[in-house]
């Protein structure tokens, strides 16, 4: 059985963070990678319909949407060889590994009609966390660095990233495409029946 009481403590904290810090994005990163690196840091809660790979293409599956819609929680699968489009945010975002190796190639925004330049790579592993946001860098492509197994990765963003207008981008000449990733599930993790906690306490 997943222990969801971890997520849900990590959302609860999250929440308190985003009410806390407004706009500063820098206190948000900088009080909000020490939280998702504890959260990444076991790996005893993510239930398995949300860890389920395609061989298709690499799943999204939204854990956790914020009431205002301030921040989401999602959890991405990858199957060996599968990566996304090269592609922008358009808010902030924070990425913790949970299992496997995952590689992250960072672009320049394009110019019109020339192609994409990119800026560098790295790769990151259980327990390592990084940022994106249209400050810091917001253009990437991500893979699972893996060949033979599957990587998972919680995101964090400060949106209901699901439901934002993105891009992806043409390596070849830059040309900005508009997109809605949606996501691979219609259900969420039930984090709130603590019904059996409260019963053990009847005793």
């Amino acid at each position: 059985m997943s222990d969801l009481a971890r997520l849900r403590d990590y959302i609860v904290e999250m929440t308190r963070l985003v009410t806390a810090t407004g706009t500063d994005e820098m206190r948000l990163f900088r009080e909000g990678r020490p939280l998702l690196a504890d959260l990444v840091s076991g790996d005893d809660w993510l239930p398995p319909p949300f860890a389920a790979p395609s061989p298709q293409t690499y799943r999204q599956y939204l854990l956790w949407c914020d009431p205002l819609e301030r921040f989401s929680v999602l959890s991405f699968v990858w199957g060996p060889g599968q990566k996304t489009a090269i592609h922008d945010h358009t808010v902030w975002g924070m990425v913790g590994v949970l299992r496997g190796r995952e590689r992250c190639e960072d672009y320049e925004r394009p110019e019109p009609g020339r192609a994409m330049r990119k800026t560098g790579e790295c790769f990151a592993d259980p327990g390592e966390v990084t940022t994106v946001s249209p400050s810091v860098g917001d253009i990437h492509r991500v893979s699972n660095a893996l060949a033979d197994g599957t990587s998972i990765s919680i995101h964090v963003y400060g949106a209901n990233i699901g439901a934002v207008r993105r891009h992806s981008f043409d390596p070849g000449d830059g040309r900005a495409t508009p997109f809605v990733s949606g996501y691979s599930s219609d259900v969420v993790p039930n984090l709130w029946d603590r019904s059996a906690e409260v019963r053990a306490g009847l005793r």
